[in-house]
């Protein structure tokens, strides 16, 4: 008898914690997540107490019927009013709990910008089937991207920038089919960005920018119809840059300085969508191509730190706008053109080629 109504009892202790809040077993994941980490400053920790994370845990908050915890969002910036009474940042160490994975309901996990958060990224956080946003943006996160992460179908935002993230980009990570925006910027991300990253068909930034990726740019990216910032600066890249990537439909932004590529530059990338165009410090060779005309609007073109000859493509003065324009320390040699853009121009955008003359430069 005693057995039977300690079964009862359980039974109705589950369904109270369905109907009223969270789960037991959900809490004490969420505990155990907690214990893992140490914020000395703010006390956002303080609320998590009671018998409901469903109501009044900070950066919790549940789904409306099934009870179980939906999102876990924890800014170390924020405009909360618990960091503007505290006029600081938040500071947070410690690392974040495999327990994290009991919560199986997750659609979004942020834990972003607390800066002194290590350890990795767990990897049981591939069984979260349901996640949709991962932001770890802004700690000092270590080890690798977990080798099936491509498991994350619903995965829309994947954001583990400013870590200390090394090894590869996994080949998995070209199934996550419906992502939308992905950071790696600023990271010791190594090896080629995978062949098949055109796989990406919902992408529309990737930023990879501040790591050790090397190899060649793949042509399979021209593939990625939604693509319209693509940052892959600072890295040891090489090869030549795709000509297919200046025939993408929305490409706005292609920043691809600092790196080792070669070649010439491809015509289409000047009579392209692209209105932000980065290719300094390479080692691009040959003349700017003369395709400017009336269509022509560049916000930035950077060429500087390269190896580029000939003229200054007299076209140029054709184009409607060209906000900033560098051709420093290439060879290039013969007249500034006079007009706009160059009438605004200042020497600095001029300097250390083999032969240039004209305003703002020595007269010819």
């Amino acid at each position: 008898m005693q057995r039977f109504c300690s079964i009862i009892l359980a039974i109705l202790l589950a369904v109270f914690s369905t109907v009223y809040g969270c789960p037991p077993s959900e809490m004490e994941a969420l505990l155990a997540f907690k214990a893992a980490l140490h914020e000395p400053h703010l006390g956002i920790f303080d609320s998590w107490t009671g018998t409901d994370c469903c109501h009044n845990w900070y950066g919790v908050s549940c789904d409306a019927e099934s009870h179980q915890v939906a999102d876990i969002n924890l800014r170390g910036e924020s405009e909360d009013p618990i960091f503007e009474r505290a006029h600081r940042t938040g500071f947070m160490t410690g690392f974040i709990s495999p327990e994290i994975c009991r919560l199986t309901r997750l659609s979004s996990i942020t834990i972003a910008d607390w800066k002194g958060i290590t350890g990795e990224i767990p990897k049981c956080i591939t069984t979260l089937s349901f996640l949709r946003i991962l932001d770890l943006i802004g700690n000092k996160i270590s080890g690798e991207i977990p080798a099936d992460i491509g498991k994350l179908k619903r995965l829309t935002v994947l954001n583990i920038a400013d870590n200390q993230i090394s090894g590869r980009i996994p080949a998995s990570l070209t199934g996550l089919s419906s992502l939308m925006h992905l950071d790696l910027r600023n990271n010791k991300i190594s090896g080629p960005i995978p062949r098949k990253f055109g796989r990406l068909q919902m992408l529309s930034r990737a930023l990879l920018s501040g790591n050790q990726i090397s190899g060649r740019i793949p042509g399979s990216i021209s593939h990625i119809y939604r693509l319209a910032d693509l940052d892959l600066s600072m890295n040891n890249l090489s090869g030549v840059i795709p000509r297919s990537l200046g025939k993408m439909a929305v490409l706005a932004t292609l920043n691809l300085d600092c790196n080792k590529i070669s070649g010439s530059i491809p015509t289409t990338l000047l009579t392209s969508s692209i209105g932000n165009l980065n290719l300094s410090r390479n080692a691009l060779e040959g003349k700017i191509p003369d395709v400017f005309g009336s269509r022509s609007y560049f916000m930035v073109i950077d060429l500087a730190y390269n190896k580029l000859s000939g003229p200054i493509p007299r076209t140029l003065a054709a184009a409607s706008y060209i906000g900033h324009l560098d051709l420093s320390y290439n060879h290039l040699c013969g007249r500034i053109p006079a007009g706009e853009p160059f009438d605004h121009l200042d020497a600095s955008s001029f300097t250390h080629n083999d032969c240039l003359c004209g305003k703002p430069l020595r007269t010819c």
